[in-house]
């Protein structure tokens, strides 16, 4: 950690082919967006590697063909090192190259939880997907994880096992998982207490008005409908610093769509269900993830698990910042809702919140 910041919030690098030949991929991410160039090698790559390491970022994490290391700068200048062997070989550009898992497949946790091999694949992309917030809530201790709409709780208890460990010398990790559902609270439990995870609760409850505190990091996946609105709201009104939502169904839009019909030109788009569908999916997150860059979080929507898992596949992970709102966006959003005849869910319930920053009716 030095005296200033790092010129980006976060950086990734990863070898890549591409048709004038191999190049060294470089993505970093400012409070608003990613920017990504392309470097040649040698010199190109080199500098670009050479630029980030002299940023004092505290946390790094490297994957090679051998092993995965992650590395962490403490306050006081002191690196700590983790290292994992690998499963197998690490093709550098190869799309079905092997990576070493962030849970050891042969970890107890997957025994109690019953998970079959594709939803340990699903667990591994959550917590890659989860790992690149986690400097967002690095102060945190301990880090407080909550999942709204929990169900079976099968990513949240992989989740906490892998916080739990890359914490444990700095205050650990605790769940609270939260389901309408009392046979899912009671079901949950007897695991943790399988588990032996003292620091893993369970409630049954409302998203909107079950009593809990505040998340660090709060998640919603698979929540149905307007639940997941639900769950972001009140995240948002938490100020929590990582959200993030892998959405299930958009039945509200679906529905409006269906009423209303698509506007001109996009007629043809709602004239069959499967598409009318998948446009709403669209628009529906869309929609959420402009809602929650108007409310000072950085978002970007991504692949979740590939499709042959879940027909649902996308996930929403916000960051919040604080920072400014492009002044393009509020125009933006306000003419998409008004061409589709929209008043998302999440809108009405953080129009208090939408006022306050950008004036206006929501």
């Amino acid at each position: 950690h030095g005296a200033a910041p790092p010129a980006w919030r976060r950086a990734e690098l990863r070898p890549v082919e591409l048709k004038d030949g191999r190049r060294l991929q470089q993505v970093c991410y400012d409070e608003r967006q990613a920017h990504t160039s392309n470097l040649a090698y040698p010199a190109e790559a080199a500098a670009g590697v050479d630029a980030l390491l002299a940023e004092p970022y505290g946390n790094w994490h490297v994957e090679t063909a051998e092993s995965t290391v992650q590395v962490r700068v403490t306050k006081k200048g002191q690196a700590q090192v983790h290292r994992q062997r690998a499963e197998g070989a690490v093709g550098p550009t190869a799309h079905d190259r092997v990576k070493p898992r962030l849970i050891d497949p042969g970890d107890p946790i997957f025994g109690v939880l019953g998970a079959d091999a594709a939803k340990r694949r699903q667990v591994d992309a959550f917590l890659r997907l989860l790992a690149p917030t986690l400097d967002a809530v690095e102060d945190r201790a301990p880090l407080h994880v909550v999942d709204l709409g929990c169900g079976n709780a099968y990513l949240s208890f992989a989740a906490h096992r892998y916080l739990a460990t890359q914490r444990a010398e700095r205050g650990g990790a605790r769940l609270t998982g939260v389901d309408l559902r009392d046979a899912a609270r009671a079901r949950n439990t007897a695991i943790a207490e399988k588990l032996s995870a003292a620091d893993v609760s369970f409630v049954a409850g409302t998203i909107a008005d079950a009593e809990l505190p505040p998340g660090d990091l709060v998640l919603a996946l698979h929540a149905c409908d307007t639940a997941t609105d639900d769950a972001l709201a009140r995240a948002v009104r938490w100020e929590a610093p990582v959200v993030i939502a892998a959405p299930c169904c958009h039945h509200e839009t679906a529905a409006a769509i269906r009423a209303a019909g698509a506007p001109a030109p996009y007629g043809l788009l709602g004239k069959h269900g499967i598409l009318r569908e998948r446009m709403a999916d669209v628009l529906t997150d869309a929609l959420r993830a402009t809602l929650l860059r108007l409310l000072g979080y950085r978002v970007d929507v991504v692949e979740f698990v590939s499709s042959e898992h879940t027909a649902r596949n996308v996930a929403i992970r916000a960051v919040r910042t604080g920072a400014a709102a492009d002044p393009d966006l509020v125009p933006e959003y306000r003419s998409l809702v008004k061409a589709w005849g929209l008043r998302p869910h999440l809108a009405v319930l953080l129009a208090d919140e939408l006022t306050v920053r950008h004036g206006g009716a929501w």
